[in-house]
């Protein structure tokens, strides 16, 4: 099996070469490579892998579980003659952990972080002849620096940790383009002027350079338009609205984008040169705004209720990894068919593919990153790195409507009392927002928040159905505003010390985690079913104390799908459903339509 679509949709060139497929590959366990120059000879891979599926997925052909911090790949690729002044690029979706390229035996780049793309210029290393790509992955499993999320130090999962990951997980692929060429666009919508100011960087500044720009909405030619390029940053406000009021959704449909409505406009990018065409871009953006104003989330100047799954974003045979793309697109349409409006992505980085069918089926999609296991600043510096890259390569995907840099005080094991890490805690929610002023952020998912556009927190103390009495203390936390901020959630207080609410929305962002076996795999849930039956009803049980708060302003159920020895989700970890998902729909269709 190999990932054939093409990896950038937001970005789209139609010359491209996907190098998926077979590569050779090699263990490196005594780390002795760089030193005996394995990127010189084939000798040392003595195995085979399929990319992009890690050695540990069934999908690589290898299935190993065992450690092995250093790898080697290697693949010999074809490339037509390149013409004057083209150029060679070759990409990586990502890598777990850091990565060194070599093309014909030359070394051409780094790349540390094991969740955000990367590119190469290759140009100056290829040869008349065939060429080979190699790439040493080390991914030092004790290193408690690096963001790894729920991946396992040990060999073998358990609780709530999963299989590590180690190498190419998402699509090599090459690009040619001409040594003037696009090399990022942002579209950053003002939803009240009906304005989207659009900002181009290109990679060289010549005579002579004009960008073509064509921007529809469903077939209907909005604007058609060409400047001159001036400077290497070109940055521009288009009236998509054309000065009309009728768009807001307020009156109609609009034009605005929403998980009811996921309107999208296309844009068509023409870059040319003395009148000749040295590049083409297609992209596209959606007009959306989330804020927050009285204690509520507001999504395009209307309240907007949350009902978002926890989606850890993991597969029986691929991991990290989908198998296919439609594997991307199943999940989002299975949760809507059960009346989520989006998901928290839990400890990854999504694929862009995966945010691609966001936008497309319209999906609310939270952001997030691996966590690193304890704090240090060389952890600080890594995160911190990591959030710079996800904000670059995922800025236009209007799904996206928060960013959540930390969660359950993972890696920030001591924010409560710590000013340092309460810093930290700040300076990622400052940052974020410095990057980014058409989302939200939130400060650390769960408990011991600092500064936050949402109060999120994490509470699993509902117990079983025979637990009367921890059922009704559990509904009297959730009752109201007060409760909410009143009750710790476990252990650990909502705020961090010295922080304390400021009226921002209240939601339940992990709760629930039914646990029921559906198959030969034997797990554990915060509660458990024996069958499809009870699953209804502890669900629809735990749902009743979220429906009756008078403080909550949305949730986000735990979870979407089991995963490996976790048997909490709404579906099976080979994604089939637990129970008739038409009942979860009517369960979670019962939020109050009266507070909206």
């Amino acid at each position: 099996m190999m990932r054939k679509e093409y990896p950038r949709p937001q970005f789209v060139r139609e010359q491209w070469q996907n190098l998926n497929g077979t590569w050779r590959f090699a263990y490196d366990d005594h780390n002795v490579g760089k030193k005996q120059r394995w990127y010189l000879s084939e000798k040392n891979f003595t195995k085979e892998i399929q990319v992009p599926f890690v050695y540990q997925t069934e999908l690589s052909g290898i299935n190993d579980r065992t450690i092995h911090e250093c790898v080697w790949y290697q693949k010999e690729f074809e490339l037509a003659s390149l013409e004057e002044n083209q150029r060679v690029l070759l990409h990586f979706g990502a890598v777990d952990y850091e990565a060194e390229v070599y093309i014909n035996q030359q070394f051409v780049g780094r790349h540390e972080g094991g969740h955000t793309s990367f590119s190469f210029d290759i140009t100056e290393a290829l040869t008349a002849q065939g060429q080979i790509v190699t790439v040493r992955v080390w991914d030092p499993h004790e290193d408690e620096t690096i963001p790894r999320g729920k991946q396992f130090w040990e060999t073998e999962s358990r609780g709530i940790w999963y299989t590590n990951s180690t190498g190419i997980w998402q699509t090599v692929w090459l690009e040619i383009v001409d040594q003037t060429f696009i090399e990022s666009v942002t579209f950053t919508p003002d939803l009240d002027r009906g304005i989207v100011d659009f900002l181009m960087n290109i990679s060289d500044l010549v005579d002579n350079l004009f960008l073509h720009y064509k921007i529809s909405y469903k077939g209907l030619l909005l604007l058609d338009e060409t400047m001159k390029v001036m400077t290497k940053t070109s940055r521009v406000g288009l009236d998509v609205y054309q000065n009309r009021i009728f768009r807001s959704n307020f009156h109609d449909k609009g034009w605005t984008w929403s998980p009811e409505e996921p309107n999208l406009f296309d844009v068509e990018l023409t870059l040319s040169k003395n009148e000749q065409i040295i590049d083409q871009v297609t992209s596209y953006f959606g007009m959306r705004k989330i804020h927050t104003e009285s204690g509520m989330t507001f999504l395009n100047n209307q309240p907007y209720y949350q009902k978002l799954v926890l989606d850890q974003g993991y597969w029986e045979k691929g991991l990290l990894t989908a198998p296919t793309d439609e594997d991307y697109k199943k999940d989002i349409l299975l949760a809507k068919e059960m009346g989520f409006n989006g998901c928290r992505k839990h400890q990854k980085t999504s694929d862009p593919r995966f945010l691609y069918w966001a936008d497309v089926l319209g999906f609310i999609v939270w952001g997030e990153c691996a966590s690193a296991p304890s704090y240090t600043e060389k952890a600080a510096e890594r995160l911190t790195k990591e959030w710079l890259e996800i904000i670059s390569r995922d800025y236009n995907h209007p799904s996206i409507i928060t960013w959540v840099p930390l969660n359950e005080s993972w890696g920030v094991p001591e924010i409560h009392h710590d000013q340092q890490q309460q810093h930290f805690s700040e300076g990622l929610y400052h940052l974020l927002h410095a990057l980014d002023k058409t989302r939200l952020v939130i400060s650390n998912d769960g408990w011991e928040m600092t500064i936050s556009d949402i109060c999120a927190i994490h509470n699993y103390n509902h117990g079983s159905k025979e637990e009367t009495k921890k059922y009704e203390w559990y509904k009297e936390t959730l009752a109201t505003k007060q409760n909410l901020l009143m009750y710790p959630a476990g252990k650990w207080a909502i705020y961090a010390k010295g922080y304390q609410h400021q009226g921002e929305p209240i939601l339940l962002t992990e709760f629930g985690g039914i646990g029921y076996r559906i198959s030969e795999q034997k797990g554990w849930g915060y509660t458990s079913v024996e069958s499809s039956e009870e699953f209804i009803e502890e669900y629809r049980r735990i749902m009743a104390a979220i429906y009756a708060s008078k403080g909550l302003w949305g949730f986000c159920y735990t979870q979407l799908t089991d995963v490996e020895q976790e048997i909490n989700g709404l579906l099976g970890y080979d994604r089939k459903p637990k129970c008739d998902l038409s009942e979860i729909k009517k369960i979670n269709d019962q939020f109050f339509p009266e507070r909206i």
